[in-house]
């Protein structure tokens, strides 16, 4: 399995969290990294995205098909994140539009065993991919990349 983790863009302050919307650089960041991310998808990638504003407006910016799964709001455990996509056992190749702290905690625990926290940056992906090999269960990282890395040099 392919799960690829991919925090919001930058997003406006307000006290209610499912509203907050994307700034216009969050915007800018969020095309970007879709730019990025679209020819390098695996056919046929769930796109599955909170019933935050943000991480909506991030995903739409990469495809007009993507599924809203409340078991990634914001509040989310590293563990009921994992469960919601069917780690590791999906079939299918899973892009996930999601929020700190869970996409740290998620990478950490794949990564290393335990959910730890780990910092993410807003609009970085982490590229992740479940495997066996020898009969031994491996997660390997593939790739990350971040906002700021492909913003136009100034």
């Amino acid at each position: 399995m392919e799960l690829i983790l991919w925090r919001h863009a930058e997003a406006e302050e307000g006290s209610n969290d499912l509203a907050r919307v994307l700034t216009r650089r969050g915007q800018q960041q969020a095309g970007q990294m879709a730019a990025w991310l679209r020819p390098r998808l695996p056919e046929n990638c769930r796109i599955l995205v909170s019933q935050a504003k943000r991480s909506q407006q991030t995903a739409a910016l990469l495809s007009k098909s993507y599924e809203i799964l409340p078991a990634i709001n914001p509040d989310a455990t590293p563990e009921a994140v994992l469960s919601a996509i069917g780690w590791p056992e999906s079939e299918r190749p899973v892009l996930l539009v999601g929020h700190q702290p869970y996409i740290g905690q998620v990478v950490a625990q794949l990564l290393c065993g335990e959910p730890q926290m780990w910092p993410v940056k807003k609009d970085a992906v982490w590229w992740l991919q479940h495997r066996v090999r020898h009969g031994v269960s491996q997660t390997v990282l593939k790739g990350v990349m971040a906002a700021g890395l492909l913003e136009p040099r100034r």
